[in-house]
């Protein structure tokens, strides 16, 4: 019995010590950043992930457009709260140059990010991460953590927690005012093929 409750408290315990690592312990974000000016940002790095298709996705394939690059899970709460936002964003701004572009981080792959997905009917293209992709942006250590990547593929601002929804709309609509590079890639797939099956 002793053993019992020994295993149900470290099961406790480390349900608790993810919650406080992975997600934002209020309704502030831990870290949220303004716009950064042209000079102070540096180039997103480019990633090759899977989306629900088995469609290999890269974050070049979206130069030219503003987008929201958000890494979250699909049990951190802070999470499912922002996420109708940024399908509000994708339906607001999609025709304006902007993309929507979710990492999921679960551990279980599409196995639960695909019901997932249905279930909200997500609008966006969601890809898996891994370990090397959140080295990739830094070492992301908490979820959600959402970069927002100007038109020419460089980091403008980073929110890391639950950030309030008007800094993710100023921020959107300030980056969507610049002009598209001439030489920007139009390769980007139809919103019609981001949605889970």
């Amino acid at each position: 019995m002793s053993a019992l409750r020994l295993s149900s408290a470290l099961a406790a315990a480390l349900l608790v010590g993810c919650f406080i690592y992975f997600s934002s312990p209020g309704p502030r974000s831990v870290k949220t950043g303004p716009v950064k000016p042209d000079k102070d940002r540096h180039q997103a790095p480019d990633f090759a992930l899977k989306d629900v298709n088995g469609k290999t996705v890269r974050l070049s394939d979206y130069r030219g457009k503003v987008v929201l690059l958000d890494f979250w899970a699909t049990w951190c709460g802070p999470c499912q709260i922002e996420i109708p936002w940024f399908m509000d964003l994708e339906r607001r701004d999609k025709d304006k140059g902007f993309a929507v572009l979710g990492v999921s981080m679960d551990d279980e792959g599409w196995e639960v990010v695909k019901p997932f997905l249905s279930q909200l009917g997500v609008n966006y293209r969601v890809v898996i991460g891994n370990g090397e992709t959140a080295q990739l942006y830094g070492g992301v250590d908490a979820l959600p953590t959402t970069f927002l990547i100007d038109r020419d593929g460089k980091i403008a601002a980073v929110h890391v927690g639950l950030a309030d929804r008007r800094d993710f709309e100023d921020g959107v609509e300030q980056l969507l005012q610049s002009p598209a590079p001439a030489a920007a890639s139009r390769a980007t797939l139809p919103a019609s093929s981001l949605r889970s099956e």
